[in-house]
């Protein structure tokens, strides 16, 4: 068996790879710190179990998971985090399961046995083991329940506020095209306007990063599903460019390509 732990924390990669191995020793653990490298190891040798965590460093896990799919679409995927917001939107991306940080023993054997490597996972009251991937393990399900009595209306509106002007506008993420830093803040690009905000881009990746969103330059944030074009730019460098937006050309950083490449399906 071969499980590929991805982690951009070296004491949590160490952590989980130990509690793994008292369940698993025959099992071949690799480590991964980004996006990147869980691309590359995906692409080299068949991977049963993928442990990936959702704040990477390079790009949200949420994203990079349907990647992976593609790739592996036999190994099971299991997210770690440390947050318990992204539950719901796990489950709605077809992962196997959800554990939190810090790692707990117990929760840890469910999970696998949930996977099914090392038993059943047991009804106590009946004895017998379950076959209905609808019956989730305790903690997942208080998560997910938490999730929509704290988080109901996230939910079910996905837009961001954005302070502009003296005023807040409130803004579809799926109608945002892609966001640049500009004189200390942030143009935010939507299909039909533009708007200024004084926030960071990295604010931004931490508020869209899970919702198709990739920082594909230090300088440019853009929404993966309105990319209309991809080319060899200067320098053997590549650059894209965004529905509505065709006149403007966006680098793409060298580390990046590859990582682009495979969210857009086509390495």
């Amino acid at each position: 068996m071969r499980i590929a732990v991805i982690d951009d924390e070296r004491p949590a990669r160490s952590e989980l790879k130990h509690q793994l191995t008292e369940f698993l020793p025959e099992a071949v653990i690799e480590e991964g710190e980004s996006g990147a490298q869980a691309l590359e190891m995906a692409g080299k040798t068949k991977i049963d179990i993928i442990f990936l965590d959702i704040n990477l460093g390079d790009i949200n896990g949420t994203v990079l998971v349907n990647a992976l799919q593609n790739m592996q679409p036999e190994a099971k995927i299991v997210f770690v985090t440390a947050y318990s917001d992204y539950a719901v939107k796990a489950f709605e991306l077809g992962v196997e399961d959800y554990i939190m940080k810090p790692y707990d023993r117990c929760r840890i054997e469910k999970m696998l046995k949930k996977c099914g490597v090392i038993g059943p996972l047991y009804n106590v009251s009946t004895g017998m083991a379950r076959v209905s991937s609808a019956e989730q393990p305790e903690e997942t399900v208080r998560n997910i329940t938490g999730y929509f009595q704290g988080n109901a209306a996230r939910s079910k509106v996905k837009k961001i506020a954005i302070n502009t002007a003296g005023r807040t506008i409130f803004v579809e993420t799926e109608k945002i095209v892609f966001i640049e830093t500009y004189n200390r803040g942030c143009l935010i690009h939507t299909e039909k306007e533009e708007y200024f905000e004084g926030k960071s881009i990295g604010d931004f990746e931490k508020k869209l990063g899970d919702m198709g969103f990739f920082r594909c330059q230090k300088s440019y944030l853009v929404n993966l599903e309105k990319i209309k074009e991809m080319f060899l730019w200067r320098n053997n460098s590549f650059a894209i460019k965004m529905e509505g937006y065709e006149n403007h050309i966006l680098p793409v950083g060298r580390e990046k390509i590859k990582t682009l490449k495979h969210l857009l399906g086509t390495l």
